[in-house]
């Protein structure tokens, strides 16, 4: 974080001190909300859960080194006390950014947030300090704190901002308002909670109307949902995709025996080769994404698809490919699923898996409403559609609908299997795998189908696991 004194952050979130002797003295270190991430010149934020009070833990942060606490009660030692926690700290991001006065690149869509999010991250960070959303930190707590963890010398603020109703990406937008808006795409992510794709639309839009005029607005132009943003938005409109009328698009896209994407990356200053370290056809639209902001930030092509072919994956869990020493491949993308989640990495699994035999141990998509009968036995048709060798159905209800659309789409009922939880499955894979078989693991996130990647990844493993 920047270099703020305690009375600078009261005045910012309009609070008060308490037990505070000296309020010139400053906050130099990160500003965190779980007492254990505290380091000596932080700031501790003081949620109280429903399970944990972090009030609590007030003495202990501060003999741990945190110059004070945001409270919502005086807690015995120095605090700025508040009305409304969140309230404050999204107040202290909003004024931190202003004094920070970084390029603030913010981005949404219903899939693909996160990936791209990672590979803006790392092409931009070849040009200048960059601070990037971890994870999914991308909700109105995690937002903020990612902001609060820029310095004097960040230049480039990358945010991933995620909705689940109207209005939540633009309490996040004033928070930190962003100069370019990149929306990636509307799906069916959430349906149920939204009512429909448009009302998804209206929601990641909210992005775009944001932006000051002389901002700049990245549109999806293969999606025309996305694509009719450009009249919500005073900005300039940047469109990537692979549409002939995209400023930055992508031709002669193709797939590596391994599964990683190539392609012929062109953009309104010249052309370049890109091939990823990434796997599967999904991750041309994000690397697009990324490319149209960075050139965008004065970028060449050049720079662009080097940084694009050299990047990796920063968060875990999404297409994570580890290959065991006797040769089974897992791919971990069990962080969280959507139906176009699910049906790229089906689509990647079978690009890795030419000439091998390919499993995907799938688990319900969540928050599909009305959808998710047709949505999962859609998935479970797809698997038998790509050829996957067997599709591996964990857990329930929608469990079972997977597995009942690859059992009525395939030929004779032995393309797919239904498992009761995640230990029947690694049982079931455990007794049948063999050396080159290919498996995807993936699901929405309450599943916690990581659990069955990382059993497969320890079983038989003598020696370290060779991580790709």
């Amino acid at each position: 974080m920047i270099a703020l004194s305690l009375a600078e952050i009261a005045a910012a979130v309009g609070g008060q001190t308490h037990d505070i002797p000296d309020p010139s003295v400053q906050v130099t270190a990160p500003v965190v909300r779980d007492s254990r991430e505290v380091v000596p010149g932080g700031l501790f934020v003081a949620f109280a859960g429903e399970r944990v009070d972090g009030h609590d833990f007030a003495a202990q942060v501060v003999e741990a080194g945190a110059v004070a606490v945001l409270a919502s009660r005086p807690v015995g030692v120095p605090a700025i006390v508040v009305d409304d926690v969140q309230a404050a700290l999204g107040a202290l991001a909003r004024d931190v950014v202003r004094r920070l006065g970084a390029t603030v690149v913010a981005l949404t869509g219903s899939a693909g947030k996160t990936s791209t999010k990672d590979l803006i991250a790392q092409v931009l960070q070849r040009a200048a300090p960059t601070v990037w959303t971890p994870g999914s930190f991308n909700n109105e707590i995690g937002l903020p704190l990612t902001a609060l963890s820029a310095t004097d010398e960040t230049r480039f603020l990358v945010l991933e901002m995620g909705a689940r109703g109207i209005g939540h990406i633009r309490y996040l937008t004033g928070l930190t308002p962003p100069d370019i808006g990149l929306v990636l795409n509307v799906g069916t992510a959430h349906i149920g909670e939204f009512g429909g794709r448009e009302q998804i639309a209206l929601a990641k839009g909210e992005l775009v109307e944001s932006l000051p005029a002389g901002g700049a607005a990245i549109l999806n132009a293969d999606d025309p949902l996305v694509r009719a943003m450009a009249s919500r938005t005073q900005a300039k409109v940047l469109l990537f995709g692979e549409s002939a009328e995209a400023d930055v698009r992508a031709e002669n896209v193709r797939l590596t025996d391994s599964g990683q994407p190539a392609f012929r990356l062109h953009t309104p200053s010249g052309a370049s080769d890109v091939t990823m370290r990434l796997y599967g056809e999904h991750h041309v639209s994000n690397a697009l994404a990324a490319a149209a902001v960075a050139h965008e930030l004065g970028m060449s092509v050049t720079e662009i698809a080097t940084a694009l072919s050299e990047a990796g994956s920063l968060s875990r869990w999404r297409m994570e490919v580890t290959e065991r020493p006797d040769g089974v491949t897992i791919v971990n993308d069990a962080y969280n699923a959507n139906p176009e989640s699910m049906r790229a990495a089906l689509r990647a699994l079978a690009a890795m898996g030419r000439g091998r035999r390919t499993w995907a141990v799938l688990g319900k998509m969540a928050e599909l409403g009305d959808e998710a009968l047709a949505e999962h036995d859609a998935v479970g048709r797809l698997a038998v559609r790509l050829n996957v060798g067997k599709l591996v159905a964990v857990g329930g209800r929608e469990a079972s609908w997977l597995q009942l659309g690859a059992y009525n789409e395939g030929s004779w009922g032995e393309e797919s299997v239904h498992v009761s939880d995640a230990q029947a499955a690694v049982d079931l894979l455990r007794s049948e795998l063999r050396p080159g078989d290919v498996v995807l693991v993936k699901a929405s996130r309450s599943v916690g189908l990581e659990s069955v990647a990382q059993a497969l990844l320890a079983t038989g493993a003598e020696g370290e696991v060779a991580a790709r």
